[in-house]
């Protein structure tokens, strides 16, 4: 006899990319929560340790580029989905969405750019 014990209750056939998803999130705080001690533990200066500033210019520089590209796919998806709608504007739906990826790389950019210069400062 098998017993399955489940947090939100009685779960249905489809439900098992829930539980997949939610262990997968455990797995990850358990291991934010291992790495975390050495992170915050008292250091004496110019000894060369990895502290948490680079951590976080790294996730944040990893945030920036998938949003970018999140960002990208869907100004590209857009632009050819309303091409497809009406060709004969393709032109200008083509600059304006030339213009939007422009502004969106210079975003993306400057981002980056105070990431990395916190990663190097720590």
């Amino acid at each position: 006899m098998k017993i399955r014990f489940h947090f939100f209750g009685e779960l249905s056939p489809g439900d098992d990319k829930v539980m997949r998803s939610f262990r997968v999130m455990l797995i990850v705080v358990g291991v934010m929560f291992l790495t975390a001690g050495p992170l915050l533990a008292v250091d004496t200066p110019n000894t060369g340790t990895f502290y948490g500033a680079a951590i976080g210019a790294g996730l944040g520089a990893g945030v920036t580029i998938l949003g970018a590209g999140l960002g990208l796919g869907r100004i590209g998806s857009a632009a050819l989905e309303s091409m497809a709608r009406q060709p004969e504007t393709a032109a200008r739906i083509q600059t304006a969405m030339l213009i939007i990826a422009a502004l969106l790389e210079g975003v993306t950019f400057f981002s980056l750019i105070v990431c990395i210069i916190i990663g190097f400062r720590a």
